[in-house]
C-alpha cells in the first residue's frame, strides 16, 4: 500500500529532524494507525490523551486494553478542575457554552503539555470534516506561549476505508463504537451519530454550529 509508504516516510523524516516528539491520541481507528507506525519507529514516544472526564465507558476500557497489548508510553493529560468541580462553578458547559468547555477540558492542557514537545504528530485527515480539507502533512503550530513546533498529520490524505484496511491487515482491534454508527467520536455528551454520512463530524456539538474543539486549527493554534 503506496500511503503506508508514505505514511512511514513522513514519520521517519520528521523524527529524524526532532529532538522531544509526541503523539496526541484520542484512539479513534486513525489515531491507532498512527500509533502503530509511530512505535515501530520510535517505541517511546510520549502518547498523550486528553482525558476530560466526559469520555464514553468504551474510549478508557479500549484505551487501557490497546495500552496492554502495545505497551506505549500513556500520558493521560487532565485539566484543572475535575468534572464535578466544573460542573459545580459553571453548570453543564457542554450544554451551554461548549467552546470554554473544550478551552477548560482540552485545549489549556493539551497546549500547556506541548510546551514541553518540538515534534506534534496527529492522526488528522483531510476527509474528516469541511474544516480538515486543505491540511497539510507538515505544519506549523503556533502555541499561545508564542512557541512554535513542527505538526505532523502522516494520514492527511488516507480515507476512512484505506484506515480500517490498515487496521485489518495488522490485526489491531478498533473502538466498538464504530459498531454502533460512531464515525467520529469525542466527548460522550457531545457525540452523536452523523447527522450528514458524508460528513464523519456532523455528529459532533450537533445543532451548536461546531466542528472543531480548538485543538487544531491547521497553522493557526493559538
Amino acid at each position: 500500500m503506496d500511503k503506508v509508504k508514505t505514511a512511514r516516510s513522513l514519520i521517519q523524516e520528521a523524527l529524524a529532524q526532532s529532538q522531544n516528539p509526541c503523539f496526541t491520541c484520542s484512539f479513534q481507528a486513525e489515531d491507532v494507525v498512527v500509533l502503530h507506525l509511530l512505535l515501530k519507529e520510535r517505541p517511546e514516544i510520549p502518547v498523550l490523551f486528553l482525558d476530560t472526564g466526559y469520555h464514553f465507558p468504551e474510549v478508557y476500557a479500549y484505551r487501557d486494553e490497546l495500552q496492554k497489548r502495545l505497551g506505549f508510553r500513556l500520558v493521560n493529560l487532565t485539566p484543572a478542575l475535575s468534572r464535578e468541580e466544573q460542573e459545580r462553578l459553571y453548570g453543564k458547559l457542554y450544554e451551554t457554552d461548549p467552546h470554554r468547555c473544550c478551552g477548560m477540558r482540552k485545549v489549556e492542557p493539551l497546549f500547556q503539555a506541548l510546551r514541553a514537545y518540538d515534534t506534534w504528530f496527529t492522526g488528522l485527515r483531510r476527509e474528516q470534516s469541511p474544516t480538515r480539507k486543505d491540511l497539510k502533512p507538515v505544519e506549523e503550530a503556533l502555541l499561545p506561549t508564542g512557541e512554535r513546533l513542527q505538526k505532523v498529520s502522516p494520514l492527511y490524505d488516507w480515507t476512512l476505508k484505506e484506515v480500517f484496511a490498515y487496521l485489518a491487515v495488522e490485526d489491531l482491534p478498533y473502538l466498538p463504537l464504530y459498531d454502533q454508527g460512531y464515525l467520529s467520536i469525542g466527548c460522550a455528551p457531545c457525540t452523536a451519530k452523523p447527522l450528514d454520512p458524508s460528513d464523519p463530524r456532523s455528529g459532533r456539538w450537533a445543532g451548536k454550529g461546531k466542528l472543531e474543539c480548538g485543538i487544531h486549527l491547521h497553522g493557526k493554534e493559538g
